[in-house]
């Protein structure tokens, strides 16, 4: 027997508007221009305003919240076209500016790019020199194509051979390959066209004049790579049979090399974005002050020839089903436009109150630029400032970045947790890391410092934490082990 029940279950649902509005809140300020284009060519009852700036002060007081769709969205039926209330889409309050009062005074300007040659165009000026028959320029041509931005080719000898075969028909063999792989190997920037390290290394050194260092060097990398990459340099010195200075000589023939050749010719194949600042903190004699952004937002506006055609609809009878679906057309359109205008609002709304409890918990830093003033902050510490959710705060903080007289910084820069001293007092893991960096830039490179010793040498300074602790950090800020540190 079928078993029917009724039951109720509350669940919580996000709106299309308050999805959109969170989705504006990961943008940064030097993509929101483009997403706003994109909104303008989608919706034609949104336009940018003909002022360029609003001449009177924009309010900083929290704008009307984006409501739910089943409160302010609209219904298709007939009733409620013919109930339409006119006055709620023509009247002039969706507009919307950035005003003076936070942007600051800063130009319209769009986003700066980088041009010039590409690494591999700098390659194809090379090869276009050569003396090569069709076949081999060919495989010279499928090879460059392979090498990636460092300048290594990362793909095997078979697989490229086979990559001519299907998509140029060419019939070529491994050591056809590598003859001309060696020719482009002789390219500028020397070590271009390596496999490995190891192999990148010796063109280099292949390439310099040989004296007894750059030999020495090249013997080292030829026959005891694996022992140079492990820093055995006591176990080198005996397998060479020769003394400290003789093998340090050499090993500083090696660390000048480039290990990454394709980054050498001052030009790259990826695009390079430039940072535009989303807020900038201005210091007025001690009294500092948010600006936010606000360049690459145009100004909005609901379409007049969308509100006459609205205006001209209501004024009729609309009983005709191509008027009817013509005035169902303008509403969501009109609705469309002012959600996205809402958003926007809410979006500088957000993030200008955002930054402006990041600057009161950090004011200490922001005055004086000194990293050790920087308090223990997570997300929840600017949530419970703000009102707003951690989730909210952290798409505010996800991408963003702040100009300072001391620089331009990501807003996850202000963020860290907090470390108990023996005194009870509270410190930002920066802190303590600031140290940790300080004590292994001062260490003796021929004895470098262990995690051991460095966990000691922080608890002589009041900071109470484990050594694995000290390994965390030390691999956060990217040093290595001891033994790897270590130099002649």
């Amino acid at each position: 027997m079928l078993n029917q029940r009724l039951s109720q279950k509350l669940l919580q649902k996000l709106s299309p508007q308050q999805i959109q509005l969170m989705k504006l809140l990961q943008v940064p300020t030097a993509n929101l221009e483009q997403r706003i284009k994109e909104e303008l060519e989608i919706n034609p009852a949104l336009e940018e305003s003909a002022l360029e700036f609003a001449s009177e002060k924009e309010d900083l007081t929290e704008p009307e919240q984006i409501r739910d769709e089943e409160e302010d969205g609209f219904n298709e039926d007939e009733n409620h076209i013919d109930t339409l209330d006119v006055d709620d889409y023509t009247k002039g309050e969706y507009e919307y500016n950035d005003g003076d009062d936070f942007r600051g005074n800063e130009e319209k300007k769009q986003l700066p790019y980088a041009v010039g040659k590409t690494f591999h165009d700098f390659l194809d000026e090379q090869l276009h020199l050569l003396d090569l028959d069709e076949q081999e320029w060919q495989i010279a041509d499928q090879l460059i194509g392979s090498i990636d931005d460092d300048g290594y080719l990362r793909r095997e000898l078979p697989a490229i051979a086979d990559d001519l075969a299907f998509q140029k028909n060419i019939v070529t063999t491994e050591a056809e390959v590598l003859e001309v792989l060696r020719i482009i190997q002789r390219f500028d920037p020397s070590g271009v066209g390596a496999r490995n390290l190891q192999e990148c290394l010796q063109i280099q050194l292949e390439r310099k004049e040989q004296n007894k260092n750059v030999k020495l060097a090249l013997k080292i990398i030829t026959n005891h790579f694996e022992a140079f990459t492990k820093k055995h340099y006591d176990k080198l010195a005996r397998s060479l049979s020769v003394d400290e200075p003789t093998l340090k000589a050499a090993v500083d023939v090696i660390l000048h090399l480039n290990p990454k050749p394709g980054g050498d010719t001052g030009t790259s194949s990826v695009n390079h974005q430039t940072i535009i600042p989303d807020f900038t903190i201005e210091n007025n004699n001690g009294e500092l002050e948010v600006l936010l952004n606000g360049k690459n937002a145009p100004d909005l506006r609901i379409s007049d020839s969308f509100k006459e055609m609205l205006t001209s609809y209501s004024k009729g009878n609309v009983k005709d089903k191509k008027q009817k679906e013509a005035v169902v057309f303008i509403k969501q359109k009109i609705d469309s436009a002012k959600w996205f205008i809402d958003a926007i609002k809410q979006r500088q709304h957000t993030l200008f109150v955002t930054m402006q409890a990041i600057l009161s918990f950090q004011k200490e830093y922001f005055l004086s630029g000194d990293e050790m003033k920087l308090r223990p902050m997570i997300l929840k510490d600017i949530a419970e400032i703000t009102g707003l959710d951690i989730s909210t705060v952290s798409r505010v903080a996800n991408s963003k970045y702040c100009q300072t007289e001391f620089g331009i910084f990501s807003l996850k820069h202000f963020f860290s947790e907090g470390l108990q001293m023996e005194g009870g007092e509270e410190v930002s893991t920066r802190e303590v890391k600031m140290i940790l960096e300080e004590f292994i830039n001062a260490e003796d490179k021929s004895k470098p410092l262990g995690d051991e010793v460095l966990m000691e040498m922080l608890k002589q300074k009041g900071y109470n934490i484990a050594r694995r602790t000290v390994a965390k950090y030390r691999e956060t800020l990217n040093i290595p082990v001891a033994r790897l540190r270590k130099e002649l």
